[in-house]
């Protein structure tokens, strides 16, 4: 057989002649302005060119500060098959953390918003490594701005593509080459940095391609909400450039509003958000209403989705959940909750409240305390570890392998089960399991019991200390705008839902909760507050 590299060459390649008339569409904010996958491609080979020319050599880091839109995608396709290293730059981590992050991967060039320019302006003289500024002009662009540190060049996107050849020569490249690097977000602990192969990222796509997964084609509209800067947008700007499925690329603009209007102009067919963005969007809808139902499917990842949410989409829109769970370290693709096919209609929410069963290429399994595997009953709890041809083998300049087993499987930190025909389910992180009395209380599961109220629009559980159970769970209510409920109804509420022991006793009614970059609740932010004393909390104890 051929030995052909399986590289994002091939992806490239594949889009631009296969499906040259399929389009590109970024949003500004009233419409999509929109471009054929030929153009967009031939300004990827400009972009190379250019990159090339100013120095930028085969394994080079060029990082990108950017929002969604087709720029981006420019250098997604441009900057791993020239043979450099993508490196997605997470536009809301601190200035310290985006400067250590860049020193680490010792970026050489660096694309860049002119409207986040002011934000990463102060972290780029801590950079040694950087040589070059590449702007994407938006209005008002800082090239005059003095650079923050000597030796640096600097750029304007369209000028620099505008003087290089479309015709760029690409280099044959090795499948198991660097090609994207993305940094954990470094929520317990410092962020790692994962680097995707060729081979990692094609293989990954073709997974994304599946009946049984994303199921994503040239028939779909793809509303890519999902950050580019976290994870490749969960693979999907590759999935969608192999497939010719058309993209809409929000840019800057991603409040309730925009989505709605996007949703309007673009009827997407296929989008993917965290939890939290449905919940705003059923939110934005009972004030004036959405409608979703050009979409196929509505995936959802990040935290676990409860299964009063997946009925409020469905009740709504029609429109089925699809959860997934993955991590960085997995591209990120991993499980999927996609029902058995012996399953009648009206038990589908129970599947896909899972966190799913493996997409074909990922093995998972647990284990207990002492790395004895333990069996897939649906019964038994232990840690969640997996492998598969998409799963890091280790972290960039680390040492350290203590997040790897001896026989080479990945420690997620999830606690779950599995059952017989494979399903997952994640019943806590490690972190966030709580030890009380001895016995383990999910903060998932009672999170899910608590977001079946009618009155909740967020809810999140931490342990807290307690002098006589070592652990007790506190749950933080965020109810919808006019509704409310008192501890003592919530507690009633779910007491046939969940153990007699797990019901909490302390309950805290907050404005909002605190979120990660990626749009995560902060559990570790939310234990900090409630150690620094800043949470009124309130201790029941009816019966």
């Amino acid at each position: 057989m051929m030995d052909l590299p399986l590289s994002t060459q091939m992806i490239l390649r594949h889009g631009s002649r296969i499906h040259g008339r399929s389009r590109v569409g970024t949003f500004d904010g009233s419409q999509f302005r929109f471009s054929s996958f030929a153009d967009v491609a031939a300004r990827a080979a400009a972009l190379a060119c250019a990159l090339t020319r100013i120095g930028i050599q085969r394994g080079d880091r060029v990082a990108t500060y950017c929002w969604n839109h087709q720029v981006h995608l420019e250098a997604y396709l441009a900057v791993p098959a020239m043979g450099a290293v993508l490196h997605t730059l997470n536009v809301r981590l601190m200035t310290e953390q985006v400067a250590a992050i860049m020193t680490h991967a010792t970026d050489r060039a660096l694309i860049v918003d002119a409207s986040l320019w002011p934000q990463i302006r102060p972290a780029l003289a801590s950079v040694p490594s950087l040589r070059h500024i590449i702007v994407v002009e938006s209005g008002a662009e800082p090239c005059n701005d003095p650079l923050p540190g000597a030796g640096l060049t600097t750029f304007p996107y369209e000028s620099l593509i505008g003087a290089a050849r479309a015709d760029f020569r690409w280099p044959a490249l090795e499948e198991r080459d660097a090609a994207v690097i993305c940094y954990t977000t470094g929520t317990t602990g410092e962020p790692k940095g994962v680097v995707y192969s060729h081979r990692s990222t094609y293989l990954h796509t073709l997974a994304s391609l599946g009946h049984d997964t994303f199921g994503i084609c040239q028939a779909d509209r793809i509303l890519l909400l999902p950050a580019m800067f976290h994870a490749n947008a969960w693979g999907l700007p590759f999935s969608a450039w192999f497939a010719g499925s058309d993209l809409l690329l929000p840019g800057m603009h991603t409040k309730p509003q925009n989505v709605r209007e996007m949703i309007r102009l673009g009827r997407p067919t296929f989008t993917a958000v965290v939890p939290t963005v449905i919940n705003d969007l059923l939110q934005a809808d009972r004030a004036e209403p959405i409608d979703l139902r050009s979409l196929r499917v509505l995936v959802s990842g990040g935290s676990a989705v409860s299964p009063s949410l997946i009925d409020a989409v469905r009740e709504r829109w029609g429109v089925p959940v699809l959860q997934g769970w993955g991590m960085t370290e997995t591209s990120p693709l991993c499980c999927l909750s996609t029902p058995p096919r012996s399953c009648p209609p009206d038990s589908e929410t129970q599947w896909r409240a899972m966190s799913g069963r493996p997409v074909t290429g990922m093995e998972v399994r647990i284990v207990d305390a002492t790395g004895s595997v333990l069996p897939n009953d649906g019964a038994a709890i232990g840690e969640l570890q997996l492998r598969g041809p998409w799963v890091t083998g280790g972290y960039y300049q680390q040492a350290s392998r203590e997040s790897f087993t001896d026989d080479e499987w990945l420690r997620t930190g999830d606690v779950g089960t599995i059952d017989a025909d494979g399903y997952v389910r994640i019943t806590d992180r490690t972190k966030d399991v709580i030890k009380s009395g001895g016995e383990w209380i999910s903060s998932v599961e009672l999170e899910h019991a608590i977001a079946r109220h009618s009155s909740v629009f967020e809810v999140a559980v931490i342990g807290i200390p307690d002098a006589r159970w070592e652990e007790r769970p506190l749950a933080l209510i965020v109810h919808h705008p006019g509704s409310s409920a008192t501890p003592e109804q919530l507690r009633e509420f779910i007491r046939p839902h969940v153990s007699r022991f797990a019901v909490p006793e302390y309950w805290a009614t907050v404005v909002e909760l605190p979120k990660t970059s990626v749009g995560k609740i902060d559990k570790k932010e939310l234990r900090r507050l409630y150690a620094a004393g800043q949470m009124a909390v309130a201790r029941v104890t009816s019966k």
